[in-house]
């Protein structure tokens, strides 16, 4: 049942579940990268709430 196993067919089926996993798993990607990048930003300017200095 795994694509490097030799009786794997790419049927519809397959094409539609790994479509929507990778979508999934690409929307989460997106929005994880942009909450480090606001993350990483926030803290160089010094923009996020309460300073501890």
């Amino acid at each position: 049942m795994f694509p490097f196993c030799f009786e794997w067919v790419w049927d519809v089926v397959h094409v539609v579940f790994f479509g929507g996993a990778w979508y999934a798993v690409s929307i989460i990607g997106a929005g994880l990268t942009w909450v480090l990048g606001k993350t990483i930003y926030e803290t160089l300017i010094d923009k996020g709430g309460e300073s501890h200095h």
